[in-house]
């Protein structure tokens, strides 16, 4: 009985104590809140946001060394006559192709599936495309849907040792805005597609 003495008026004085309340953690706490004209802390300001750069945006700062930037017009007229020793490489993955079509002449290699493209060798590359990886020195024409992956696909080549890259800052939504020609791509049989 005695053990279940002393357990009681241990709970009793802990529940006790749990009922006073807390000592301030330093003596001038409860006097600064109710002081009046006491100075309270103002909160600093926002740093300045001018140096941030949006990443999504085409600016001539992020451009490829001595890549070249191509105009609708040039585009067109590359599409119409199509100089052997330049090659228009379509960078958007093939369900966007297959939904809009290619710009006329062009090849198709998907930059964010295969981003190694650039990089196997020429036997890999025809197997997981069908056909010929361009020659490095042809010039390549790079566009997508707005010119972000175009842009990288550029950088992407130019490591890979293509000497001449050019960029279709507009790319496919200039292409469709300005009613260029359009290539019809089917899948191929047994292919599904979404």
């Amino acid at each position: 009985m005695a053990s279940r003495r002393s357990l009681a008026a241990s709970l009793r004085a802990l529940s006790v104590s749990a009922l006073r309340p807390a000592a301030p953690a330093f003596a001038g706490a409860r006097s600064l809140a109710v002081r009046p004209g006491a100075k309270l802390l103002q909160p600093r300001p926002l740093a300045p946001t001018a140096g941030l750069r949006r990443w999504y945006s085409v600016s001539k700062d992020d451009l490829v060394p001595d890549s070249r930037l191509w105009s609708f017009d040039e585009v067109k007229a590359q599409a119409e006559k199509r100089v052997a020793d330049v090659v228009i490489v379509d960078v958007r993955e093939p369900s966007e192709v297959l939904s809009t079509g290619l710009i006329p002449g062009a090849i198709n290699i998907p930059i964010t599936s295969a981003v190694q493209s650039f990089h196997i060798d020429n036997e890999d590359f025809e197997l997981l495309y069908g056909f010929s990886r361009p020659e490095k020195n042809a010039e390549l024409l790079f566009y997508c849907k707005a010119g972000v992956r175009a842009r990288a696909a550029a950088n992407l080549a130019r490591d890979a040792g293509w000497a001449k890259v050019g960029e279709y800052p507009g790319s496919w939504l200039e292409w469709e805005a300005q009613n260029g020609p359009v290539q019809q791509v089917t899948a191929p049989k047994g292919e599904v597609t979404k």
